[in-house]
């Protein structure tokens, strides 16, 4: 029997109305089954919604009509301040008026891109643009153009947009607001101290910016806004010192300034790292960053530049002392801090820190001999450290500072005229301080085998600088003792040479074999390759019989003699 067709509409609705009933209580089944699911994401959409072309276009068709009214809104402010400028230009209006009304109208988008709330997320990042862009031709013109604002004024303005922007971020907590803010507020100072060839007031602005990024709480995490600031403080200071570095006439457009007002920018920027560093790392505990490290290398580099163009007299002996200083802080924080600290990139910044202000400092503020004389005790106890302390880079150090005393004290020449040249003279005081800090610094080297590859270099180049001074000082004492009894010759210098090299060279292997330091043993075999070719290029070419046959006797022993003793020894 068929049912009229009103009856089966009425059991139709009735179903869809029980199943929207179930629907309803699922959830709530769910949740007293299950306290945690109620609080569980729901899936906003499956995959095929995910994947329907047509759906993508109208969530674009949505988001695109969200933001063009914005965009609308932040053209109808500029045009806002287009009107301002051309009451700016009537001649029948004042123009401080107006200009400061422009300020102000600027100063009200920044806070209207603070205070919104809703919409698109970027809503308060083109709102604080908009304010950007009214500010920023608008202080250029008034500055430059009008003549309206001085420097300082403009300065003042600028300083306050940035602060305004900073006060706003951090009570509505809009960083969009904050970044254009200063970002804004660091390129307009630069430009227009480049542009007014008034450079002070905006490097004063430069500075508090940089100052206000690196002590404010959650700013000096912003490594964005951080970087930008102090690239065009760092830019600024740069300027400054070029420009009045330069010949007077070549600065004739700008303001005269004083040597305290020069050294000024430089000395406060380095200042104010420092503190931030030493703050962060030494008594927060906070890992030191790459543009940290870089920043502070720069803003030292600034204040030493200062210093050498625009200090007194003494300023370069003030700067030494203040290196060699700064040079002792920084190991003390890495022996003491950072010594019980897990993080080691924080000693290893500050070991090379102290290391380069160390090498800095001495050449600055001693006489050539005393800085000779504390690069080799640096160096002897930079190894000390390396071994006592089992950390390579500080045999590295010693190295460093070894190498520069031996160029700054004549070593390379005196080494050169003893072992291929003709020696003249005595050796100075400098060259028997590299050769005995050589030998302790290699001594003091913790060289085993197995190392690795830098370490085999760091202690091949130590035990080289101390071979070839000892092997020079040899040189030089034989030949003066030869040349007390008799008339020398080219033959004769020839021998002695060959002599000391030939014994230098088994003595090395031997030890090199005994004490399992394998730099030793490539250095002796180095030396009896460089005699084989000194046999040919110099003792042959003299033509004195009896000396080149002594010469090739002794020669021809040690290549005999030397892989003997090394095999006799290894067994043993």
């Amino acid at each position: 029997m068929n049912d009229p067709p009103d009856g089966i509409d009425r059991l139709a609705e009735r179903i869809e109305a029980l199943e929207r009933c179930v629907h309803a209580l699922k959830p709530r089944v769910d949740a007293l089954e299950h306290p945690l699911a109620a609080r569980w994401p729901k899936p906003k959409q499956d995959a095929e919604t995910a994947a329907d072309p047509a759906s993508a276009t109208a969530r674009f068709v949505v988001d695109s009509g969200s933001l063009f009214p914005v965009l609308g809104t932040a053209l109808l402010g500029i045009a806002g301040a287009y009107v301002l400028r051309a009451a700016e230009e009537a001649s029948f209006l004042p123009r401080l008026p107006v200009a400061s009304a422009g300020i102000v109208y600027a100063f009200l988008w920044l806070v209207l891109a603070a205070r919104t709330r809703g919409g698109p997320r970027i809503m308060s990042t083109i709102y604080a643009c908009t304010s950007a862009l009214i500010l920023a031709p608008m202080l250029w013109e008034l500055t430059l153009r009008f003549k309206v604002l001085s420097p300082a004024m403009s300065a003042s303005a600028v300083a306050a947009y940035a602060l305004a922007g900073v006060g706003l971020a951090r009570k509505r907590a809009a960083a969009p607001v904050l970044r254009v803010a200063l970002i804004a507020a660091a390129g307009l100072a630069f430009v227009l101290a480049i542009a007014s060839h008034a450079m002070m007031p905006f490097l004063v602005v430069l500075l508090l910016f940089t100052g206000v990024c690196e002590f404010v709480p959650a700013l000096d995490r912003m490594i964005d806004i951080r970087a930008v600031v102090a690239l065009a403080a760092d830019a600024a200071i740069w300027m400054l010192i070029f420009t009045y570095f330069s010949p007077q006439n070549a600065r004739e457009d700008f303001p005269g300034l004083s040597r305290a007002v020069l050294l000024a920018p430089g000395l406060a920027m380095f200042v104010m790292f420092a503190a931030a560093i030493t703050i962060r790392t030494v008594l927060r505990a906070r890992k030191i960053t790459a543009f940290e490290t870089v920043q502070t290398i720069i803003a030292f580099l600034l204040a030493a530049v200062s210093v050498a163009d625009f200090g007194p007299p003494y300023g370069t002996t003030m700067l030494g002392v203040l290196c060699l200083i700064l040079s002792a802080a920084c190991y003390a924080v890495v022996f003491t801090i950072f010594e019980r600290a897990t993080e080691r990139r924080n000693a290893v910044v500050f070991a090379a820190w102290g290391a380069a202000l160390f090498l800095g400092g001495s050449f600055l503020c001693m006489p050539l001999l005393s800085a000779v004389a504390a690069l080799g005790a640096g160096a002897i106890a930079a190894s000390v450290a390396g071994r006592w302390k089992n950390r390579p880079a500080f045999e590295f150090y010693g190295l460093v500072f070894l190498l520069a005393a031996a160029a700054a004290s004549g070593f390379p020449g005196f080494a050169a005229s003893a072992l291929i040249g003709s020696p003249s003279g005595g050796p100075a005081l400098g060259v028997w301080l590299i050769v005995l800090c050589g030998v302790l610094c290699y001594a003091a080297a913790n060289s085993r085998e197995h190392e690795p590859r830098g370490l085999q270099t760091i202690h091949l180049l130590l035990a080289a600088l101390a071979v070839v001074g000892v092997a020079a000082l040899l040189v030089r004492g034989w030949f003066g003792l030869v040349a007390s009894q008799v008339t020398t010759g080219p033959h004769h210098l020839a021998l002695i040479r060959t002599l000391t090299l030939c014994a230098m060279a088994l003595a090395l292997v031997f030890s090199g074999a005994r004490s399992h330091r394998v730099e030793l043993t490539r250095l002796g075999y180095a030396a009896l390759a460089f005699v084989a070719v000194k046999l040919v290029f110099e003792d042959l070419q003299h033509g004195h019989l009896a000396y080149i046959a002594a010469s090739i006797f002794l020669v021809a022993l040690t290549l005999i003699a030397a892989p003997r003793m090394a095999r006799a020894k290894q067994k043993a």
